[in-house]
């Protein structure tokens, strides 16, 4: 029995190994790119399986594959990246807290006490400079840097 023989005889050992392969690559990189030629390699191993000619599969493959990818991976992006109504992230959900002046807060420095825990601060645009035992409320994060104006009832 020639190699080109047994590949023909025991396709459905090649989609199988194509499917786990891609179904490892997914999990690594988590686009459902790969999960969708997965679906397409699974196509394949029926054809196989059915003892179907190799172009057979190889078509169904590819079918199944672009299928899965132009109209399935769309459906299943929006319903992975939608959020629940309300939904913020940690950093969103400090917008409007209070903070704690720490350290002299002003527009080029300043450290404060926010939900906890000790943040780089500065003075909003057109805010004054914040002494130490003032409160004030989050009205911007930008990178670690939390953007402060005055609070004029702590809700502590």
């Amino acid at each position: 029995m020639s190699t080109a023989e047994w590949v023909l005889d025991n396709a459905w050992v090649i989609w199988l190994a194509a499917f786990l392969l891609l179904a490892i690559i997914e999990m690594l990189s988590l686009d459902l790119y790969f999960i969708m030629l997965g679906v397409g390699t699974l196509g394949g191993l029926s054809v196989a399986l059915a003892d179907g000619p190799g172009w057979l599969q190889v078509v169904v493959f590819g079918l199944v594959s672009l299928t899965m990818i132009f109209l399935v991976r769309p459906i299943a992006m929006r319903h992975l990246r939608r959020s629940p109504v309300g939904f913020r992230t940690n950093i969103e959900r400090l917008i409007g807290k209070d903070a704690l002046v720490l350290e002299p807060v002003s527009r080029v420095s300043g450290r404060a006490k926010i939900a906890g825990e000790v943040w780089t601060a500065r003075t909003d645009a057109n805010q004054p400079t914040m002494d130490p035992g003032t409160y004030a409320v989050v009205s911007r994060i930008d990178g670690a840097t939390a953007y402060l104006k005055l609070n004029a009832e702590p809700n502590h």
